[in-house]
C-alpha cells in the first residue's frame, strides 16, 4: 500500500495522506471448544487466574464465569483472579453478542476447570493436558447444591465501578496523551460528501491546537472525514468551531422517504417479499378475522457511555489499542488491514463497556484513534460526542408489519405475517456498496429473528422484504425479535378477543412448547388480580410471551393507567423467565429488568426520526430514554427446571412492549398500530 504524507511544521501539523482502498474485514466467529477453554484458566503457585473470554458490558459475565470456575475447581472465591486479557494473550474468540456467553462458554470452561482440577489432584503442577470431554451431568458446576453457582455473589469490578476506579476505556490515561475528533458533513454517511473549505489559520490560534489531519482512511461510508487533534479534551470544541468546516454533498431525504421505502402495504401491492420464515400456502383472498398493521420506528442504542478508544504506538511502530468494543479481535483485524500492520504488532486491550446492545460491534472510533495516533506519533484518545453517537452510529431499522389471521372454531387456522424493514446483520455501516448488493440476495437472519410463530396454527406464512435505507441500520438488542414480537403478540391478542377467549387462556391453548406455557402460567399467577378502573383513571392489564432463539422463554404481564388526556403510565411489570440453569439469579433478574425497561421504551418513547438528510436527534432531550420516575414496579420470576444454560440478555424484550400495548388496548379499547404510543387517540372525548 502506497501513501504520501505532507507535514507542515510551525506549531502543529497539517497532514494529507493518500492510500489505496481495501477489501472489508469479515468478523470471524469461531466456536468455543474445550481446547480453547484450556487457555482461559491457569494455575501457578497455589493461585488461579481466569482470562475472561467475553467482553464485560454490564451483563457481568465475568462474575458468572468465575462462579462456574470456582465451583468446578472446588476453590474459594478469593483464590481465583479474573482478568481481561489483550488479544496477544489468548486465542481468538468471537464477538460478545446474541446472549451466547453463558450458553456457549460456561460448559467449555467447566470442562477445562475439571481437567485442571484432575491434573492438580494427580500431582501435576506444570505442563498441559488435553481435556477429557464429559457430559454436563458430570460437571460439578451444574449439579444441585452447588456452593457458588445458582447464588448471588459480589459482582466482579462492582466496587471499582461505584468508587470511580478506571475500568472503562475513557478512563485510560497515558503520558503525553493527546485528544482527537473526526469531523464529518452534517448528513448521513450514506450520501457522498466532501470537504469544501476550512479556516485552518483560525484553528491554529486556539490554545491547545496540535493538528488537522486529512486522511482517506478516515472516510466513513461515502463521507469524507477530517481529523483534529488537541492537547486537552476541552480544546476540541473550540478548534472545531474555529475551523468552520464547510461541506458539500449529493442527494437528500427525509422521514417520509424512509416511511415510504418500508411501507408494508406498498410491498404487498408491488414486488412482494423475497424472504420467508414460514411458507405454507394460504387462501389469501376473502375476509380475515384479524387484519392488523403495526408500524415501528427507528431506535437508537443510547448507551450511557459514548464509544471511545485510545491508541499508542511505540518507537518500533507497534500499536497498543484500548477499546470498548464487543469484538476486540475484529478491531485488531480491521486496524491491521487499514494501517498495513502485521497482527503480531498490534495488541488490543478490551475494557469494560458502558452499554453496547449490539451497537459497538463494528470498527469506528478504534480506527479513527489509530489513524490520528499514527500521524501525530503520540498516544491519543478519541471519544464520540453524544451527537456523533446519534448521527454516525447505526440504529435499529424501522419496520412495517401487516398481520392477518383466520380462526376456525376459536383456534388459529391461518396466519399471514408480512413485514418490510432494513438490514441488521448485513449492516450498511460496515459493508461497502458492492458487498451490500451481494448480501441483498440472501435473507438477513437478524431481521427475521423472532418472526417464527410459537403457537399451533394449521397453516402459516411469514415473509419479509428488506430495503436499503439512506441511514445506517444494524444490530440492536435482540435484533428483529423485539419489533417482530411486538407486532405478533398484538395480533395474537386481537385473535383472542375475536375468539372471545381470555388472552392467557388463548395463548395456553396454542402454545407449542411446554416451557412457553410454563412461564405464561407463572407470570399470570404472580400477577394476581388486577386493580379496578375508576371514573377518573382507566386501567388495563396485558399479557405477551415469546421465545428467543428457540432457547429461552418469557412471559410478561403489564398493568397500565391511562388518564383523560390519553397519557399512559405503566404501573407494574411481571416477568417469568426460563433460560435453563441459572448461574447467578441476581444477574439474570438484572438482565430481565433491563429488557423490561427497553420494552417500556419501545412502547412509550423510542423514535429516531430523520430530517434534512440525516438522523434528526443529537441528544437525549430529542430522543429520550426511560427515566427513573417512569420505571414501574418490576417482579421477575426465574423458572429454573435445570438443563443447559441459555441466554438471558435479550429474551424479555420480545414480550414487554406488546404486553404494554395489550394493556392499553384493554384500558381504552384502542389498538395501538403506530409506535411509540401517542396520547391523542387515547384521550377521552368531551361529553356534550
Amino acid at each position: 500500500m502506497k501513501r504520501r504524507a505532507f507535514i507542515q511544521a510551525g506549531g502543529g501539523l497539517s497532514v494529507a495522506i493518500l492510500t489505496g482502498c481495501a477489501l472489508p474485514v469479515i468478523p470471524k466467529r469461531p466456536a468455543a471448544g474445550y481446547e480453547d477453554a484450556l487457555g482461559w484458566i491457569r494455575h501457578r503457585d497455589g493461585r488461579y487466574e481466569l482470562l475472561l473470554p467475553r467482553v464485560e458490558m454490564g451483563q457481568n459475565i465475568g462474575t458468572a464465569l468465575k462462579q462456574v470456575a470456582c465451583e468446578e475447581l472446588g476453590i474459594e472465591w478469593h483464590q481465583l483472579e479474573l482478568r481481561l486479557p489483550h488479544t496477544g494473550e489468548m486465542a481468538r474468540v468471537r464477538a460478545t453478542v446474541g446472549s451466547e456467553s453463558v450458553k456457549d462458554f460456561a460448559v467449555p470452561l467447566a470442562q477445562a476447570c475439571a481437567t485442571l482440577r484432575d491434573a492438580l489432584a494427580a500431582g501435576l503442577s506444570s505442563g498441559e493436558r488435553a481435556p477429557t470431554p464429559r457430559p454436563i451431568s458430570e460437571l460439578r458446576a451444574f449439579q444441585p447444591g452447588a456452593r457458588h453457582v445458582g447464588r448471588a455473589v459480589s459482582i466482579e469490578q462492582g466496587r471499582a465501578i461505584v468508587t470511580g476506579a478506571p475500568v472503562y476505556v475513557a478512563d485510560v490515561r497515558l503520558p503525553g496523551m493527546l485528544y482527537g475528533r473526526v469531523l464529518r458533513a452534517p448528513v448521513s454517511a450514506e450520501l457522498p460528501s466532501s470537504l469544501v473549505s476550512i479556516n485552518e489559520a483560525a484553528a491554529r490560534q486556539v490554545r491547545g491546537w496540535v493538528a488537522v489531519v486529512r486522511d482517506p482512511r478516515l472516510k466513513q461510508g461515502l463521507g469524507e472525514g477530517i481529523g483534529i487533534v488537541a492537547r486537552t479534551p476541552g480544546a476540541l470544541d473550540r478548534i472545531e468551531a474555529a475551523l468552520d468546516a464547510r461541506w458539500q454533498w449529493q442527494g437528500g431525504f427525509g422521514q417520509a422517504d424512509i416511511d415510504r421505502s418500508i411501507d408494508v402495504d406498498r410491498h404487498l401491492a408491488g414486488d412482494g417479499f423475497k424472504h420467508a420464515v414460514h411458507d405454507d400456502t394460504l387462501d389469501v383472498e376473502g375476509d380475515w378475522d384479524v387484519d392488523l398493521r403495526i408500524d415501528i420506528p427507528m431506535a437508537a442504542h443510547a448507551p450511557i457511555q459514548p464509544r471511545a478508544a485510545v491508541a499508542a504506538f511505540d518507537t518500533e511502530g507497534r500499536l497498543d489499542l484500548w477499546v470498548g468494543s464487543q469484538d476486540v479481535y475484529y478491531q485488531r483485524d480491521v486496524v491491521c488491514k487499514r494501517l498495513g500492520l502485521d497482527v503480531d504488532r498490534v495488541r488490543v486491550h478490551g475494557s469494560r463497556v458502558g452499554g453496547a446492545f449490539g451497537g459497538k460491534t463494528i470498527c469506528t472510533v478504534e480506527l479513527e484513534a489509530a489513524v490520528l495516533a499514527q500521524v501525530v506519533r503520540q498516544p491519543l484518545k478519541l471519544q464520540w460526542t453524544r451527537a456523533q453517537e446519534f448521527r454516525q452510529g447505526f440504529h435499529r431499522p424501522p419496520s412495517s408489519h401487516r398481520i392477518r389471521a383466520r380462526l376456525r372454531q376459536g383456534q388459529l387456522d391461518q396466519w399471514w405475517h408480512a413485514f418490510a424493514s432494513s438490514h441488521i446483520l448485513f449492516t450498511n455501516a460496515g459493508l461497502p456498496v458492492w458487498l451490500q448488493r451481494l448480501t441483498d440476495l440472501v435473507p438477513d437472519a437478524g431481521a427475521a429473528r423472532g418472526a417464527q410463530l410459537p403457537y399451533r396454527c394449521t397453516r402459516k406464512r411469514a415473509e419479509f422484504a428488506l430495503y436499503r435505507l439512506p441511514v445506517f441500520t444494524g444490530p440492536w438488542r435482540g435484533l428483529g425479535a423485539g419489533p417482530n414480537g411486538l407486532a405478533m403478540e398484538s395480533a395474537i391478542d386481537e385473535c383472542a378477543r375475536r375468539a372471545g377467549v381470555d388472552p392467557v387462556t388463548f395463548r395456553l391453548q396454542h402454545a407449542e412448547d411446554a416451557r412457553l406455557a410454563r412461564v405464561l402460567r407463572e407470570a399470570a399467577s404472580r400477577a394476581g388480580a388486577p386493580h379496578a378502573a375508576t371514573p377518573a383513571m382507566r386501567r388495563g392489564r396485558g399479557v405477551a410471551c415469546g421465545v428467543y432463539k428457540q432457547l429461552s422463554f418469557v412471559a410478561v404481564v403489564a398493568e397500565v393507567e391511562v388518564d383523560d388526556e390519553g397519557r399512559t403510565r405503566v404501573t407494574r411489570l411481571v416477568c417469568a423467565h426460563d433460560c435453563g440453569t441459572v448461574i447467578n439469579p441476581d444477574q439474570v433478574r438484572a438482565q430481565c429488568e433491563g429488557n423490561l425497561v427497553w420494552g417500556l421504551g419501545m412502547a412509550l418513547m423510542d423514535r429516531l426520526g430523520a430530517a434534512d438528510a440525516r438522523i434528526g436527534p443529537s441528544s437525549f432531550a430529542e430522543a429520550p430514554i426511560p427515566s427513573m420516575h417512569q420505571i414501574p414496579a418490576m417482579d421477575v420470576v426465574l423458572v429454573d427446571e435445570g438443563g443447559a444454560p441459555g441466554g438471558a440478555g435479550e429474551t424479555a424484550i420480545v414480550a414487554t412492549a406488546a404486553a404494554i400495548a395489550n394493556a392499553v388496548r384493554e384500558a381504552t379499547g384502542v389498538r395501538i398500530q403506530r409506535f411509540p404510543i401517542d396520547a391523542t387517540p387515547l384521550a377521552r372525548q368531551p361529553t356534550t
